[in-house]
């Protein structure tokens, strides 16, 4: 079969498009930005891309294709969509076609949640692949234990991050509606997606939609403390259901799985072991014993997986060591909700109480575009010594919604005023904290280019201080 995937630079399309070709199909696609990593990691599969959605992809690279399978970036005034639909061509969405020819007949582990999705499903990924489980996985980040973020396999267990971001143009459903998982974990909810979603109550719908579809015979694990989470169960639940937490609380007793500050993980109120990787923050804990509880769902005892995860290396672009100059320190992370911003930037400061951190944002999710959320962001930044923000393209304005901070808000609509701005405030032992849910121009190369510039002035100028002596 041929398939032809509009959108197919997105991670999730992407994804799709690698689990295709390993299954034998004949993938081609088009995106409106076909540039690396991912146009470099398919056209290695040899997945042949065009840029942009020209209608004239019909007759030429498309014009084999069964079947044309639809981003949801791809909406109607689209060139190529609408010849696609005046022809009466046979098309899908990524989510379905997973759906009914890869997921149908396989044992699902789903992770779903505002937050921490793709690391907790990186971790399960691990533990289930380290227990000889061979797991395929689709996952919206890139595992450095697997280096690849979607691979198929003939195991039975599949790990699948589940989005509850829409599916298609003509499928508003969330994503994650598709693929009826086995095992289904339900991390946290918050409001987002402002573009899609009217307020939180509409998306605990869509979460309620996706208990429905799992089977008696499989399993809930859920944040015990999470209230949104709560209410969603509460439209009931027709599967046993496991809670977790860091501990119980009165509102929650009921919680199966704990794990202390030091990691100690309790299971039914016994002492299994102890979580010792090198991610920060509550919420990677949370995240671990999650995927702990999950792994023991389809098999895998806690105390290999406890094993496991202290091998654990992390996911690309979360909290991810770019590099060190001069003892400064740039990380790479996702963050771009005010709640991520908060959970990062307080793991970062428990870990490292010493250094400085300078908080490097771009409001670039169509949340943040549209400033549902910039009230929240200064309390989100607080434990942050110094905040850079890049102002370009929005539409509200971030040096009057950063003001509470005072003097440490800085905005830049220039890139390169903002690299410079960062370089100059820099001192030996500081954190920078780059947080985009993009490529943020590639500021990280170019923080790092200006920090080393500055480290060879800086030592040219002490030998011609010598010299001068």
């Amino acid at each position: 079969m041929h398939l032809h995937i509009l959108g197919i630079c997105g991670t999730f399309m992407g994804g799709v498009a690698a689990i295709a070709r390993r299954a034998g199909h004949v993938v081609t696609g088009c995106d409106a930005n076909v540039y690396p990593p991912m146009s470099t990691q398919l056209e290695s599969l040899g997945i042949a891309l065009t840029e942009g959605f020209d209608a004239a992809q019909l007759d030429g690279v498309a014009r084999t294709a069964d079947v044309f399978v639809v981003g949801n970036v791809v909406s109607r005034g689209n060139p190529l969509l609408e010849a696609i639909l005046d022809r009466g061509l046979r098309r899908t969405s990524g989510p379905q076609w997973l759906a009914e020819n890869v997921l149908h007949g396989k044992w699902v582990l789903a992770v779903a949640g505002t937050h921490g999705k793709t690391t907790t499903s990186a971790m399960l990924a691990h533990i289930l692949d380290q227990a000889g489980l061979d797991p395929g996985f689709l996952i919206g980040g890139v595992p450095m234990d697997f280096e690849v973020s979607a691979r198929l396999t003939d195991s039975a267990f599949f790990v699948i991050e589940a989005d509850e971001y829409d599916t298609a143009f003509f499928d508003k459903r969330s994503k994650f509606v598709h693929y009826q998982p086995r095992t289904a974990v339900l991390n946290n909810l918050e409001f987002d997606h402002a573009d899609i979603f009217a307020d939180l109550a509409a998306i605990e719908t869509q979460f309620h939609h996706f208990v429905r579809t799992i089977p008696g015979q499989g399993r809930i694990i859920v944040n015990g403390s999470d209230a949104a989470l709560a209410r969603v169960l509460a439209r009931g639940a027709w599967s046993p259901i496991e809670r977790f937490d860091t501990s119980p609380s009165a509102a929650e007793p009921r919680v199966e799985w704990t794990i202390a500050d030091d990691g100690a993980v309790t299971v039914d109120g016994t002492g299994i072991g102890r979580v010792a990787f090198g991610l920060s923050g509550r919420h990677n804990r949370l995240n671990a014993l999650a995927a702990l509880a999950a792994a023991r769902h389809a098999g895998v005892p806690v105390a290999d997986g406890l094993r496991t995860l202290n091998t654990f290396r992390g996911v690309r672009r979360r909290m991810e060591l770019r590099g060190r100059i001069d003892d400064v320190a740039l990380y790479d992370d996702f963050a771009h909700h005010p709640t991520a911003i908060a959970t990062t930037l307080d793991g970062l400061r428990r870990s490292e109480p010493r250094g400085r951190i300078l908080a490097v944002l771009e409001p670039r999710s169509n949340t943040m575009k549209l400033g549902t959320m910039k009230a929240e962001l200064p309390a989100s930044l607080a434990q942050a010594d110094e905040v850079f923000c890049y102002a370009a393209n929005l539409g509200w304005d971030p040096r009057a919604t950063l003001a509470p901070l005072g003097s440490r808000a800085h905005v830049h609509d220039d890139l390169g005023a903002l690299v410079t701005a960062i370089t100059r405030a820099a001192r030996p032992g500081d954190h920078i904290v780059v947080m985009s849910n993009g490529g943020f121009g590639g500021i990280h190369a170019r923080l790092l280019d200006a920090l080393g510039s500055a480290r060879a002035k800086r030592q040219e100028d002490a030998r011609g201080h010598r010299v001068m002596r």
